[in-house]
């Protein structure tokens, strides 16, 4: 870890998940996938014409018609079902079922190799909660017993750095803001966001990416989370 300033030691460290904890692109392809095949399978009328980058359009013209709820990705992504069912005469009810079809194959994530035995050398020593804007539930992933608590962007009202995913985070632990401590992969969103909101940070930088010239350099930067340690 490199050091550019003393830290206060933290009470808490919160956790950015998607590209933090594991690889999210593959997991939300396969995802995807997995959603299409059972509309193809189950409804072929809804999805007839239609393909992963189609639905992906949809979803983000919904979200071009629904900017207040653009940080909301379980929002965009039922309501972008709700039309696709809607406009193949079905009820738009089956949105619900689709929605699970989608989440479940979402959760099925592959852990980087340290974040396992490093969440657990940490949960014998810190309060955990995972930060994300992402939409992946604890439980299903496997790793909710390791945590206190999960803020997401849905609950928050607001996407990271918005100052509202901190402060919600900061309710949640009742712990003032230089108590706690952040990792995550995203310079803006975790890094950034988080020293603005008094909070200290790290950068998990696994794959040896130019930080921003945009932005200060961060604090502190790491390639695994066994650095933490």
């Amino acid at each position: 870890m490199r050091k550019n300033m003393p830290m206060i030691a933290p009470l808490v460290l919160s956790f950015d998940l998607d590209d933090t904890l594991w690889p999210v692109g593959p997991v939300i392809a396969a995802a995807e996938r997995t959603l299409l095949s059972w509309l193809r399978a189950r409804y072929p009328r809804t999805v007839s014409g239609h393909d992963i980058e189609s639905m992906r359009a949809l979803r983000a013209d919904v979200a071009e018609r629904f900017p207040e709820h653009g940080h909301d990705l379980t929002f965009l992504r039922h309501r972008a079902l709700k039309e696709l069912f809607g406009a193949a005469g079905h009820a738009e009810s089956l949105a619900d079922e689709a929605l699970e079809v989608f989440f479940s194959a979402r959760n099925r994530v592959e852990f980087y190799d340290d974040v396992r035995p490093s969440l657990i050398r940490l949960h014998s020593r810190y309060r955990l909660f995972a930060l994300s804007n992402g939409n992946a539930d604890l439980k299903r992933c496997g790793i909710a017993d390791l945590f206190a608590g999960h803020i997401t962007a849905s609950a928050a009202g607001a996407a990271k750095p918005d100052a509202r995913m901190y402060a919600a985070l900061l309710k949640m632990a009742g712990v003032e803001a230089a108590r706690v401590l952040h990792i995550g992969d995203d310079p803006l969103a975790d890094v950034v966001g988080a020293t603005q909101a008094g909070m200290q940070a790290v950068w998990l930088n696994r794959e040896a990416r130019e930080w921003p010239e945009a932005f200060a350099r961060p604090p502190r930067t790491i390639t695994t989370l066994a650095e933490i340690i």
